[in-house]
């Protein structure tokens, strides 16, 4: 305990970022989602080609792999370089390699739930005249969120945790790594993890809990 109370300021530092990547990838990924769900659905193959490839590439590409592409691929090789600081840059590399990899399960969430929605509605939509995108945007998708509040706040949750994993991209400020440095310089452990494993269940479970009260809140009644 006397351990975590001693480097509670460093981890508590690290958390903090952990929460800042966290927030960013939360806008960004349902951002990217929706575009990628739109194409999924759309009404011309090329898009629809498109979206599915991206999606079942990323989604199942293990997520250090794709923080590893970004760091060493995008940034060294390509050249994409956000910030001349090391350590601004890879933190900005974390949040586009787990926006990018968090927005596939976001698309699949919102696809889901399109398909709850009653075919009828979308030709009825077509006979007053609507658009393709007007129909998606004023009908179709709002329906379509209602009705997975709850399997995106999952979605969320997971990504949260994934943000320990921002090592991958060379990000040596967020918690674990934090952490992982503190085992090998006081060889203590469980204290450390039990703290820092309770950080991340504060955030996590209010998480859960919410989107399943906003759920049941803001359910379509069919």
């Amino acid at each position: 305990m006397d351990e975590l109370i001693k480097y509670a300021p460093d981890l508590a530092v690290g958390f903090l970022h952990n929460l800042q990547i966290a927030a960013l990838c939360a806008v960004f990924s349902l951002i990217l989602g929706t575009i990628l769900v739109v194409m999924r659905v759309a009404p011309t193959p090329v898009l629809r080609a498109v979206g599915t490839v991206y999606v079942n590439v990323v989604r199942n590409t293990p997520l250090t792999l794709v923080l590893a592409f970004c760091a060493l691929g995008l940034s060294d090789t390509l050249g994409l370089i956000f910030s001349d600081t090391p350590i601004t840059n890879s933190f900005w590399l974390v949040v586009l390699g787990l926006s990018a990899y968090t927005a596939t399960f976001v698309c699949e969430a919102l696809r889901s739930g399109i398909n709850t929605v009653p075919l009828g509605q979308a030709e009825a939509a077509r006979a007053i005249g609507l658009t393709f995108s007007q129909s998606l945007r004023l009908i179709i998708l709002p329906q379509a969120a209602r009705s997975v509040i709850a399997p995106l706040g999952s979605v969320m949750i997971a990504m949260t945790k994934n943000t320990t994993v921002a090592i991958a991209a060379g990000y040596l400020a967020e918690s674990a790594f934090v952490m992982r440095d503190t085992f090998d310089d006081t060889g203590v452990s469980i204290p450390i993890f039990l703290g820092l494993a309770a950080a991340f269940m504060a955030v996590t479970l209010p998480i859960g809990f919410f989107t399943g009260w906003l759920a049941k809140r803001m359910a379509v009644a069919r």
